[in-house]
């Protein structure tokens, strides 16, 4: 089979393509035959050697979608053919096949591709762990999504439409905006704008919004405090640097700012996760967005573009 290989951290194009034998599975393992694989904004911040700390060489990748090919001694859940996504893996995802624990696969439905499939695992996890694990949505409440046209801005949402939260969207284009008003945002405006936080105002009332999923720290949180309601919430799902803010924005209201990681999430948090996904998967009220694909041997490609925010929705690279 073919994978992409890292042996040194850098440029996206230290990654490079090579042959590779097929894994094998040990006991509680499965080994996976990928249909897609996703590419996340993590995947270039390891790559580069900004994040975590990987033992060189490695496979990049966390998501992935396709079908069992081998299980396990000990796998109880999945056997051979399969349609599964993955939500981490322990060889890495670009590549033709993956080595993976049996709690790292989860039940694809039938009516979501492959592609889709390989845009499930971080951004709809993040996204879930967000709104309800650490912001506490609650139907009836207002939502800002602060950059509504990425994996994990699409999956949140779809995710606090479906739940009853009234869901304000931020877009750059006309096309972001369409398609965050296609995916269930009832309000959407334009981050570009000076008075847009103005509007978002506007659309509450003079309230505030109840919690706010923020994928821009540095440029935003600051402005993100002045425009809670009172008991108001900001989950950091993402940041690229230092900021200022005024506590006192956050005093006057009782504001929290929370910051999130997905890696941090317990078993017990991911299992509720991924079960509340499959269930939104099932009855239709989730649709992964594809954005840009690309082969395998794109990857490069794909960094850029992830790194340059070129897509809507997710962007996968298939073997």
């Amino acid at each position: 089979m073919k994978r992409i290989t890292v042996h040194e951290f850098g440029e996206p194009e230290v990654m490079r393509i090579e042959e590779a034998s097929l894994p094998e599975a040990g006991p509680g393992q499965v080994v996976v035959t990928i249909k897609a694989a996703g590419v996340n904004p993590v995947d270039t911040y390891i790559r580069a050697g900004l994040y975590g700390a990987k033992e060189l060489p490695y496979t990049p990748g966390f998501d992935a979608a396709g079908v069992v090919e081998t299980a396990g001694k000990g796998v109880s859940r999945f056997k051979p053919g399969d349609r599964v996504y993955t939500s981490g893996t322990l060889s890495g995802a670009y590549a033709g096949a993956a080595l993976c624990l049996e709690s790292q696969i989860h039940p694809l439905p039938e009516r979501i591709s492959f592609l889709q499939g390989a845009s499930i695992g971080v951004p709809y996890a993040a996204a879930f762990r967000a709104l309800f694990q650490k912001a506490w949505a609650a139907p009836g409440e207002t939502v800002l999504i602060h950059g509504a046209t990425g994996g994990v801005g699409t999956a949140a949402v779809q995710m606090a439409r479906a739940a009853g939260l009234q869901v304000i969207g931020t877009a750059g284009t006309k096309k972001g905006r369409d398609l965050a008003r296609e995916n269930g945002a009832h309000h959407v405006v334009e981050h570009g704008k000076p008075e847009h936080l103005k509007e978002v105002m506007e659309l509450t009332g003079g309230r505030g919004v109840d919690c706010i999923i923020e994928f821009l720290a540095n440029v935003n949180l600051g402005g993100d405090l002045k425009i809670l309601a009172k008991g108001g919430r900001v989950v950091v799902v993402g940041s690229r640097g230092a900021v200022e803010i005024d506590p006192r924005d956050a005093m006057g209201k009782d504001a929290l700012v929370l910051g999130m990681s997905l890696f941090n999430a317990t078993e017990a948090e991911l299992n509720s996760i991924h079960a509340a996904i499959f269930a939104g998967l099932e009855n239709g009220t989730l649709n992964p967005v594809v954005g840009l694909q690309f082969p395998l041997a794109g990857a490069a490609e794909a960094h850029h573009a992830v790194i340059e925010q070129k897509a809507f929705g997710k962007i996968v690279l298939v073997p």
